[in-house]
């Protein structure tokens, strides 16, 4: 498979770039996607939630009124679940919501997510580029000419590049990564992928 690589002013270069099938053009899996994007933002919580349940409520512990005759509930102290400002029952507890996926599900998935934007002609080539100095007109202008404005643009380079970052950092919806970056959920939450030739190298060996 083959694109057409751009410029930084988004003039067709006539040189096309080499797209690896068995990167690009994959039998897609969906559920692996599903997996991956999940594990994903499975490892971004905290996991710090917590409620005070009945043992650790501040109250007294004396039993309100006595067990039966009084014609109403059974009741014990004050923190009962039942009444309010009581305690929570099976209220969260912290804990850790990291869960294993196989290496090949992964690459699997990131596989499939880059052959689902290849479909949808959401990917372009752009040939290595650098900004002189940190400035966010410059990559407001970069995205136009690649007629990217006003979308969740991805942008893959081969390696770091403080100008780039800088001047897309107050960019909405605009994300910088380098290759070996790349995965599944960024590809799958961005509706303008951009890979500069450098990094496509990278890529076309996932």
């Amino acid at each position: 498979m083959e694109l057409a690589i751009y410029n930084i002013k988004g003039e067709d270069t006539g040189r096309k770039a080499e797209l690896n099938d068995q990167v690009f053009a994959v039998d897609a899996n969906e559920h692996a996607v599903y997996l991956d994007v999940k594990q994903y933002l499975a490892n971004q919580r905290q996991g710090t939630h917590k409620s005070k349940e009945r043992s650790e409520v501040s109250g007294s512990t004396r039993k309100l009124h006595k067990q039966k005759g009084g014609g109403g509930a059974r009741i014990g102290d004050i923190n009962s679940p039942v009444l309010v400002g009581g305690g929570r029952v099976f209220g969260p507890r912290p804990r850790d919501y990291r869960f294993k996926l196989n290496k090949k599900v992964k690459q699997l998935a990131r596989k499939s997510a880059l052959t689902y934007k290849v479909q949808d002609n959401q990917i372009k080539i752009v040939e290595d580029f650098d900004f002189a100095a940190p400035k966010t007109k410059e990559f407001v202008n970069f995205a136009k000419n690649l007629q990217a404005e006003g979308k969740k643009i991805l942008l893959v380079l081969p390696s770091q590049n403080k100008n780039v970052y800088l001047s897309a950092r107050n960019v909405p919806n605009a994300q910088i990564i380098t290759a070996s970056d790349v995965n599944t959920y960024a590809i799958m939450n961005s509706s303008a992928i951009i890979l500069t030739e450098g990094s496509l190298d990278v890529i076309n060996k996932l």
